[in-house]
């Protein structure tokens, strides 16, 4: 936190670098029990993969914002728009694991998650064929790896 505080605020003094490393020591301390509430040291393997996980994740929501793309433009844009509900099951079995999925399929253009439950079944409105037809697929498959989950 105090690094991202130096590149942004941009000031060297020795003053305003100091008064910096309190300000951030005391709102790690203050918000300690909120950024790491039942740390384990198996999280930093989470966290790790997760890091290799979220450029896959960009990666799709470009591609798939090209896609979208096409078809707005597309001459016959109403004919190629096919919106419907698609229901499946993932064989997710933690929260995090579900939540993660369920944002990453509302993230990438075209496809928005409507409910989610906890034995991991999904239903997910796409605003096409091309945008449903690989749900769950690649997705679930990343983010059961990087939380440990058989796929």
């Amino acid at each position: 936190m105090f690094v991202t505080w130096i590149i942004l605020s941009g000031y060297f003094e020795p003053l305003l670098l100091g008064l910096g490393l309190v300000s951030s020591l005391a709102v790690a301390w203050f918000f300690h029990d909120l950024l790491f509430a039942g740390a384990r040291f198996q999280d930093v393997g989470v966290f790790l993969r997760f890091c290799r996980y979220a450029p896959w994740l960009i990666v799709e929501i470009i591609k798939a914002n090209f896609h979208i793309l096409y078809l707005v433009f597309h001459p016959r844009m109403h004919e190629m728009i096919d919106p419907h509900v698609i229901q499946f099951q993932t064989g997710l079995t933690s929260d995090i694991a579900i939540t993660t999925l369920a944002n990453a399929i509302t993230l990438t253009p075209g496809t928005v998650t409507v409910t989610a439950n906890g034995e991991g079944g999904f239903q997910v409105h796409a605003i096409d064929r091309k945008s449903a037809e690989g749900l769950p697929g690649t997705m679930r498959d990343r983010v059961a790896q990087v939380y440990g989950e058989k796929r």
